[in-house]
């Protein structure tokens, strides 16, 4: 998707993104910041949307997130007021595929429910790897293709309305798994049905990444 189609989608769903698909991912994000609350250091939320994940994260993280939608952020930033969520230390707008922050610089860096949705999702991984510190984690929670069966022929058939619904739902996994740097360390099918996948990237360091 062209990032200007990005942000027409999502300017529609801002206004109702938290009772919708938002309630359908809710135990995907709850189950990935459960996992990063078992890690300590700085973390990067890429496609931070309206902020549904913000209240979750410990107390002891310092959490920063970015969207490319505007509409989106206005929420996300409303939460961190309301609920004096003073471990989000940054909230915004920026594109996942230029990233405006160091090499090295995050101990996790997350995307939850974007690959599918942005324009050019290897560039994104490469961007997520490079601001990634050796030895952390890169995760993604997503729906990725089936090779067969009625689910992939359902795939299949909303392919062309990637620009309507607002994500690619033919989206094939090896698209985020091509960075050099990066190993995987687990791919677990989660809630709700086994939809979606957690794939969890350990950045290399870079004796091991040359090897």
């Amino acid at each position: 998707m062209e990032l200007a189609a990005v942000k027409t989608s999502y300017k529609y769903w801002a206004p109702v993104y938290d009772y919708t698909f938002g309630a359908i991912t809710r135990a995907g994000r709850r189950r990935t910041v459960d996992y990063i609350n078992t890690r300590s250091g700085r973390v990067l939320e890429i496609g931070v949307g309206t902020g549904l994940s913000l209240h979750r994260y410990g107390s002891h993280l310092e959490v920063m997130g970015i969207d490319v939608s505007p509409d989106m952020l206005d929420k996300a930033r409303q939460k961190v007021v309301e609920k004096g969520l003073t471990h989000v230390t940054r909230i915004s707008e920026m594109d996942a595929r230029t990233l405006s922050f160091p090499d090295d610089h995050f101990d996790t860096v997350v995307a939850m429910y974007l690959v599918s949705v942005v324009p050019e999702p290897e560039r994104v991984l490469a961007e997520m790897a490079r601001v990634c510190k050796p030895g952390g984690e890169v995760l993604i929670v997503n729906h990725f293709a089936r090779d067969k069966g009625v689910l992939a022929a359902i795939e299949r058939l909303f392919a062309p309305l990637a620009h309507i619904i607002g994500w690619h739902s033919d989206f094939a996994m090896e698209r985020v798994l091509g960075a050099d740097a990066l190993e995987t360390v687990s791919v677990q099918d989660i809630a709700p049905f086994g939809l979606f996948t957690f794939l969890r990237q350990r950045k290399l360091n870079a004796e091991s990444a040359a090897a």
